[in-house]
């Protein structure tokens, strides 16, 4: 939450032509409540399955963009589809305090009702989901100080490169 991931995906689907969507924006729209509200109601656990049925029908689409929630990635299936379903390009970097303020002032109903309030709080849902993040990944790219544009071009030559058969790292 606040790294980025809707606002780098939303610009890469522009530039590539193609459908952009959100995993938690669709769940909020289906259900017609937010995902704090939905964290109240039916918990972690219910949201998660929620989730888990979200992933499965959109990595069934073609041709898009989509950005997922943080905790998609404890989820065993939904790491298998994210891999084998599509290109999963993982943004990565330190975890600037920005962050934190960032997401606790644009998101402080999910910041409280997920439990991440704090620092240490964040600094250790990175530590065990930056595992499996790493794992689902056929890209990580280096955003520490890089603007979206930069991130999106990083992205596009990596999968212009990739469409080439010629593997270059990323910047």
């Amino acid at each position: 939450m606040g790294a980025g991931k809707s606002t780098i995906g939303r610009q890469l689907a522009r530039r590539l032509e193609m459908d952009f969507h959100d995993s938690d924006q669709t769940i909020e729209a289906r259900t017609g409540v937010d995902i704090s509200r939905i964290f109240d109601i039916e918990g972690e656990a219910g949201f998660r399955r929620r989730e888990q049925q979200i992933i499965d029908e959109l990595t069934r689409l073609q041709g898009v963009v989509l950005a997922t929630g943080g905790g998609v990635i404890l989820d065993p299936d939904n790491r298998a589809r994210l891999r084998q379903r599509g290109l999963v390009d993982l943004p990565a970097g330190p975890m600037p305090i920005s962050l934190l303020e960032r997401t606790e002032r644009d998101y402080p109903a999910a910041v409280t009702a997920r439990g991440m309030t704090g620092t240490g709080r964040i600094r250790q849902l990175l530590a065990e989901r930056d595992p499996l993040y790493t794992e689902v990944a056929h890209l990580i790219i280096d955003t520490d100080s890089l603007t979206v544009r930069r991130t999106v071009n990083n992205i596009c030559r990596h999968l212009q490169s990739e469409a080439s058969g010629h593997e270059k790292p990323a910047s």
